[in-house]
């Protein structure tokens, strides 16, 4: 089986600076230097679609633009990727989500894929009107899904919840095909809630001794409810020709992070509810030295950044030998993003890709017989 790749839209704005904020915190001013444009974004989102990307993960949040809105835009300027758009339950209600999903699919063409983000700050969650604790959400997620999925079905739903409620729910028409559902979270509660409804479940770039250990949690809750769930990282990328070209960029990033700004994300971060939030931030410890927390494998941009925050640093060989070994404990898609997102997608495409596609573990999803990235690994 083909490996997948996703990549990212920085709806939060792009740079050639490491673009802070997410979990609670503001996007850092280093977004404004490309700002989230839909002309923008839909460059990066054609680039993302030669190389071979299947989709574009689209965050969730106060700190960027609203993923729903502008995946409809930029949808109108591609043909094939998909859009993996994050989204919070709390804030849409379950009828309302399943017909946007199924509009979304006939519009586009069946190129919708759905992030369910719980949401990890309790601050956050206030400022849009949700008043409930963490585990609360989490147990309204898996309420919402179950109504989803099966208004999804054709069926017509009712449910009286302990937090939603629905009467002779029902969709007009059904979408296809049905959106795949995309999910992270590493609390005992998130894990229950993979295993009974997600399709994929998603995890930020920990060592692989770490992400063995969640593949092997979530496979055996899903295996206690008869269902089988596929395995996703999410992480970003600095490849280069060589391993001396990837840290000089690596490091160039780092001595761009201003003291202050890190203090203050950090500070910001460490308010985070999130269990993954809290992971991130013991692989760094907020401090600059020893960053490289597994060959290839940085840390420095959860310094300034929230969620994923670490990245794949090395020759197009060393990044692609990183995959093979994520691929090997369970791995078969990776969300991936680096800064700037239209150069990094053309380094990462041009370079790790054909190096995937010569040893049979990808080939372009579009092209698989013509495509240039699939073919002439790239030189500078």
């Amino acid at each position: 089986m083909s490996l997948t790749f996703h990549w990212f839209l920085p709806t939060n704005g792009d740079s050639r600076h490491v673009v802070g904020g997410g979990h609670g915190t503001p996007a850092t001013a280093f977004g404004r230097n490309r700002p989230p444009t839909v002309a923008y974004l839909s460059q990066i989102a054609r680039a993302a679609e030669d190389l071979g990307f299947v989709g574009a993960l689209t965050p969730t949040g106060a700190w960027c633009e609203d993923a729903w809105l502008t995946t409809a835009m930029v949808s109108q300027h591609t043909e094939r990727l998909k859009f993996l758009v994050a989204f919070r339950p709390g804030f849409v209600s379950p009828t309302l989500a399943a017909q946007m999903a199924s509009t979304f699919q006939r519009q586009t063409g069946g190129r919708l894929l759905l992030n369910v983000v719980t949401g990890g700050e309790s601050h956050e969650q206030r400022a849009y009107g949700d008043f409930l604790d963490k585990d609360a959400r989490y147990r309204r997620t898996g309420e919402f899904l179950q109504i989803v999925r099966d208004l999804w079905e054709g069926k017509t739903v009712d449910l009286a919840g302990e937090h939603l409620q629905v009467e002779d729910a029902r969709l007009a028409r059904v979408p296809d095909p049905v959106p795949e559902v995309y999910f992270g979270g590493s609390s005992p509660i998130a894990g229950e809630i993979a295993a009974r409804h997600v399709d994929v479940y998603l995890t930020w770039g920990e060592p692989p001794a770490q992400v063995a250990e969640k593949i092997a949690w979530v496979r055996g809750l899903a295996a206690k409810e008869g269902r089988t769930v596929r395995f996703g990282i999410r992480l970003h990328v600095i490849t280069r020709d060589t391993a001396e070209q990837a840290w000089v960029e690596a490091h160039n990033l780092l001595d761009g992070f201003d003291p202050d700004t890190v203090k203050s994300v950090q500070a910001g971060l460490a308010r985070s509810e999130s269990e993954g939030q809290r992971r991130m931030l013991a692989l760094h410890g907020g401090s600059r030295e020893d960053l490289e927390i597994h060959p290839n494998l940085w840390a420095g941009i959860g310094l300034v950044r929230g969620g994923a925050g670490t990245a794949l640093v090395g020759s197009h060989d060393e990044v692609a030998e990183r995959i093979k070994e994520y691929h090997a404990l369970g791995i078969d898609e990776f969300v991936l993003s680096g800064y700037p997102h239209l150069e990094e997608a053309y380094w990462f495409g041009e370079g790790v890709l054909p190096r995937l596609a010569a040893q049979g573990l990808w080939q372009h999803p579009f092209a698989p017989t013509s495509a240039p990235a699939a073919q002439v690994p790239f030189t500078s």
